[in-house]
């Protein structure tokens, strides 16, 4: 079998921003293999300042899991619980070498399109007119739960938003979910949920930076709606650590991104310790390109989680990958008679 990698940068269409500042360009790396003419790729779909693996040695450890690709898929995941994107990488490259075709991970209802992935809209941050603007976009093309990021621009002026939203739509038509990516203060943060819950605000993703437990606890147990932990996730490696943290914050929720949090391994011991516990969760891309998305959302459609999921970024860049996958009516689709093209990958 040979490993290869390689570096690609996705285009925004239009600056897109969160919390931590607005993106212009995001940084992902191909992990592909091959054997007996066959090939499988993976996506390595790294998140600067936010990834776990985010270290100036990413590059040589990928190119260490080139060298020892040999050590087969389960050794190298175990052996690569620092790198967190890498281990979601050499999961899916084996799994795209091991399919019918490279694309194909994880047939099923939606692989055939028989059955599609309800999804939330993202709206992105920004000022006021653009943010309002994208949610009447998001409204008029059907989706019936929408997602906003906020803590960026003047809490004010997103409360002026979400009142907007539900002065025309009530709860039982939209269903909003609120994204602060810890942009609250611990002082201040059940303040500001008082103030969103009028809206009938379905959750909030991670409302104070991560590593605040006591903090974090308090609040999941008197904020007014639920809390979903995301970045709070990141980082933590271990069975018994997760177990620990579950336990001691109780969420209502968390958001498992796989290239975050150990691919779909490392998923599923979240999923089974959040059902132990009696946590909702749901599954959410992390800007990886379409090659990532894809292989993402397949394996989501098995896991059977009727809620909304967050995988409708495949539509953000100007230099992304054709493929099956289609947003029509709020919901993900995959429709077998698009090809998938990706020339400008395999040129580079």
């Amino acid at each position: 079998m040979k490993a290869s990698y390689k570096k690609y940068i996705l285009d925004f269409k239009r600056p897109s921003g969160t919390s931590r500042g607005v993106l212009t360009q995001k940084e992902t790396w191909f992990l592909i293999l091959e054997e007996n003419g066959k090939f499988g790729i993976g996506e390595c779909g790294i998140l600067r300042t936010l990834s776990a693996d985010d270290r100036p040695d990413y590059e040589e450890k990928l190119k260490w899991v080139c060298e020892n690709i040999h050590l087969g898929k389960e050794k190298l995941w175990e052996m690569l619980l620092e790198f967190p994107s890498l281990q979601f990488g050499v999961e899916m490259a084996f799994q795209s070498l091991e399919s019918e075709t490279p694309f194909l991970l994880f047939p099923s209802d939606f692989t055939n399109g028989k059955k599609n992935i309800p999804i939330n809209g993202l709206v992105w941050m920004g000022e006021p007119a653009f943010m309002k603007s994208q949610i009447e976009e998001k409204l008029v093309e059907g989706f019936h739960c929408i997602k906003l990021k906020i803590g960026a621009i003047d809490f004010e002026k997103e409360l002026e938003l979400l009142r907007l939203i539900r002065e025309n739509y009530d709860a039982s038509t939209i269903e909003i979910r609120v994204d602060a990516n810890g942009g609250f203060t611990s002082s201040e943060a059940l303040f500001k949920l008082n103030q969103l819950s009028e809206f009938k605000i379905h959750s909030i993703e991670q409302p104070i930076q991560k590593k605040q437990h006591d903090s974090m606890s308090e609040l999941c147990k008197n904020a007014p709606f639920p809390i979903a932990l995301d970045e709070e996730l990141i980082g933590v490696f271990g069975y018994a650590e997760k177990e620990a943290l579950l336990q001691k914050i109780k969420p209502q929720y968390i958001i498992l991104k796989p290239s975050l949090v150990g691919g779909f391994r490392g998923s599923k011991e979240w999923i089974e310790l959040a059902e132990k516990y009696n946590i909702g969760w749901w599954v959410t891309s992390a800007l990886e390109s379409n090659i990532g998305l894809n292989a993402i959302a397949q394996w989501t459609f098995l896991q059977q989680n009727p809620m909304p999921q967050g995988l409708g970024t495949g539509g953000l860049y100007t230099n992304n990958f054709d493929c099956p996958l289609e947003v029509k009516n709020g919901e993900l689709v995959y429709n077998p008679n698009l090809e998938w093209n990706i020339d400008q990958l395999l040129d580079s």
